[in-house]
């Protein structure tokens, strides 16, 4: 049994979330489960969570964080802190789409979505990473997706929301490793969980009259999304195995997906070719490369 480790969890009242949470805890992990306003808002959830871990002696702990606001990301890494007295891992899972044509997207809904998909990630990060650098050990994991290696028409702000996550976490992963702190990607396929019902429709449709049959795009990639049928509960399971990886020994990115669509192959080329740049600079080590080398020969 690897050793019981704390973990704060991001966006848990639904999803892949709530996955995590639960399936850490029953590993013997010690969870802070974190979500928006669980007094009002998330009460439900918030409620099924601690019923939980009181019926199977879950060491479940929830608290509430916005990822959209920085005091309230600071003040739930400290009551973690405060409980634990350190943090192992910091899981950036709280997200949600916009769906339809990139020009129909408003800049406030773009905002928005960047807000909590991209900086709430940097929010979370830059709050655990002084414990994580005091207690040179750390793994900040990141829920990417699919649709962070290749672009879903139709979802074209999600996919940049996604992207920049992408090339975020990687930064980290070249600049932390000498901190003894790994940062990784996991990149979900389609799967299906309450994203579908929190999303957000594009909402200058008036700009698209000249699309045609363009404007059909967001609802058939909808259609194929929404019809999945595969088990959520892979990429909880994907996580567990991330997690309890030894320190060192973790691949940058992780693709779970019940199909192939060659995001694998994409990301050996990627790592390739980041690999020669990084080297080009003269910046490159073998601390630095090593994770990134193993993941390569895989």
């Amino acid at each position: 049994m690897p050793a019981k480790q704390v973990v704060l969890v991001s966006g848990t009242s639904t999803g892949f979330g709530r996955l995590i949470a639960e399936t850490l805890a029953r590993r013997g992990h010690i969870v802070f489960a974190t979500m928006r306003d669980p007094a009002v808002r998330n009460a439900a959830n918030a409620s099924e969570l601690r019923t939980l871990a009181g019926k199977e002696s879950l060491e479940i702990n929830v608290l509430e964080m916005d990822v959209t606001d920085e005091a309230s990301v600071e003040r739930a890494v400290h009551d973690c802190m405060n409980q634990a007295g350190r943090i192992d891992v910091a899981i950036n899972n709280a997200g949600y789409a916009v769906s339809g044509l990139a020009e129909a997207t408003t800049v406030e809904q773009a905002r928005k979505l960047m807000d909590t998909n991209f900086f709430g990630c940097v929010r979370v990060n830059r709050a655990v990473l002084p414990f994580m650098r005091k207690q040179r050990s750390g793994l900040l994991l990141h829920v990417s997706s699919g649709a962070g290696r290749v672009v879903v028409p139709g979802f074209g702000f999600y996919c940049a929301s996604k992207f920049a996550v992408e090339a975020l976490a990687e930064s980290y992963h070249y600049e932390l490793a000498g901190q003894g702190i790994d940062s990784c990607v996991i990149e979900p396929g389609a799967y299906q969980t309450a994203v579908f019902g929190n999303m957000v429709t594009a909402a200058d449709r008036a700009r698209t009259d000249t699309y045609g049959d363009a404007t059909k795009i967001p609802d058939k990639v909808n259609a194929i999304l929404g019809a999945s049928a595969a088990n959520a509960q892979d990429v909880a399971d994907a996580v567990l195995a991330v997690v309890e990886t030894p320190a060192g020994q973790r691949q940058l990115r992780y693709r779970i997906s019940p199909t192939d669509l060659g995001l694998e192959a994409i990301n050996k080329v990627c790592s390739e070719v980041q690999s020669r740049f990084v080297e080009g600079f003269g910046i490159a080590s073998e601390t630095i490369f090593t994770q990134q080398r193993a993941a390569t020969a895989d």
